[in-house]
């Protein structure tokens, strides 16, 4: 499958590479953008997967790294440099083509598409959140939900009932105030989409599971 590495320019000290993976076949007129976590890359193995996944039925997708990881760094950018790195993003996105844009990402990197939707930034779709680090482990609470009712476009939400960064119960409480949003849970997978030996179920089916949730989010979009 083709991929094409494209230089964007952030800031006039920072740019990131994205990586775009042109739709196969007859094109759904959509287009995808993904953020890995803070500990990933252009590497991320989710977001490889979904870039593939979804480039073979019809989505052009990208994906890139923030500055950070650019650079070779393990501490991730400031908040507002995360922001503009998205904002930066998606405007190269609606310059290098045409139709409806989703963005999001797993962890992180959604977290952070999440906030420049609700601040309305940028001109998307809808959002797609894998893993939403909702209530960072060692905590009871957090103040990451408190611009969900701002965000404005369709939501997909899709993490693992065994992710210590948001119990079930946890994140259906913040999706409920989200005004268009759906939830989909992804039995037995943790924060990075594994799953123990004893449930029978493979990281592989996991993987495949939550493209089959972000195909189905997609199609009620188009």
């Amino acid at each position: 499958m083709p991929e094409e590495r494209r230089s964007i320019l952030v800031n006039d000290s920072s740019s990131v590479t994205a990586i775009r993976v042109p739709a196969e076949g007859a094109s759904r007129d959509l287009r995808f953008v993904y953020a890995p976590g803070a500990g990933s890359g252009l590497a991320d193995a989710f977001g490889v997967y979904a870039a593939r996944r979804l480039a073979a039925n019809g989505i052009e997708t990208w994906r890139f790294q923030f500055p950070y990881k650019e650079k070779g760094r393990s501490a991730p950018d400031s908040p507002a440099l995360l922001q503009a790195t998205w904002r930066a993003v998606t405007e190269a996105v609606v310059s290098a083509g045409h139709g409806p844009i989703v963005i999001g990402g797993r962890s992180m990197g959604g977290r952070i598409a999440s906030m420049v939707v609700a601040a309305g930034d940028v001109p998307v779709a809808g959002l797609a959140l894998l893993a939403y680090p909702l209530v960072p482990p060692g905590k009871t609470s957090s103040d990451r939900a408190d611009h969900f009712p701002s965000i404005a476009v369709p939501t997909l939400f899709c993490s693992g009932t065994r992710d210590n960064f948001a119990t079930p119960e946890q994140l259906r409480d913040a999706v409920h105030l989200a005004p268009n949003a759906t939830l989909h849970f992804l039995d037995g997978a943790d924060h990075g989409f594994a799953t123990l030996k004893a449930s029978g179920r493979s990281k592989d089916d996991v993987y495949g599971e939550a493209g089959d949730a972000l195909l189905a989010f997609f199609d009620r979009l188009t």
